[in-house]
């Protein structure tokens, strides 16, 4: 998990980079629960919107404020209870130019969706203009697994199951392939794939053991 956890960042950090040197100014954080990129933004013409419940994005605030972080001039928090409250909406409210190349990150997110939402939310981020993107991990179904990581794969799923939030949506690459046709340009990396790229030669074993996620990146 640490291993998957590094792997998904780094790959939407450096996707996130290549971005911000063809122009693009806008970065979207959907589901940002305790993020730090915005604290550790190397492009100074950048502006993060951290989209997220509001009652997580006031906790996450508070945390900041009581350990003394403070919060970078181009940080906007964008509270969005998707139950009463549009995601373009508020997003326009706190002054994303939606006329602009912009780049979301989606990530631990796309597994606890159900697939209407998952649509809605894709659909709007194919609505923006050219060298705009999404950055998201998507984890297989079980079929689609090595009989090895069954067992794993259900314990955690009755783990996140147990405190409210379970495991709904899962895609295989050719479905997630399927999903993202309104998209010029895809990149979808399995674990072979990740470890080739960010865990090769290193000498303390870090890396990413199984089959169960992958992170896929789609640009207009």
């Amino acid at each position: 998990m640490r291993a998957w956890l590094v792997a998904r960042n780094r790959y939407a950090e450096d996707k996130l980079a290549d971005a911000v040197h063809q122009g693009v100014r806008q970065y979207v954080v959907l589901g940002a629960g305790l993020d730090t990129f915005a604290h550790r933004n190397p492009h100074p013409s950048l502006h993060v919107f951290e989209v997220d419940h509001p009652s997580t994005q006031q906790w996450k605030r508070e945390l900041l404020h009581s350990n003394r972080l403070f919060e970078p001039a181009n940080l906007h928090f964008v509270p969005v209870d998707f139950e009463c409250q549009s995601l373009a909406h508020q997003l326009a409210n706190s002054g994303l130019d939606r006329a602009a190349p912009t780049v979301f990150a989606w990530l631990g997110v796309v597994l606890y969706l159900t697939h209407a939402a998952f649509r809605t939310t894709l659909d709007f981020i194919a609505t923006f203009p050219a060298c705009s993107g999404v950055i998201m991990d998507y984890a297989l179904p079980r079929h689609a697994l090595p009989p090895q990581e069954y067992e794993g794969r259900d314990l955690l799923a009755a783990r996140v199951a147990s405190v409210g939030e379970p495991f709904q949506l899962f895609f295989t690459p050719s479905e997630m392939a399927a999903q993202l046709t309104a998209f010029r340009v895809v990149e979808d990396l399995d674990s072979a794939q990740l470890n080739a790229r960010y865990f090769a030669n290193r000498t303390d074993y870090l890396n990413l053991d199984g089959r169960s996620a992958n992170i896929v990146s789609a640009w207009s």
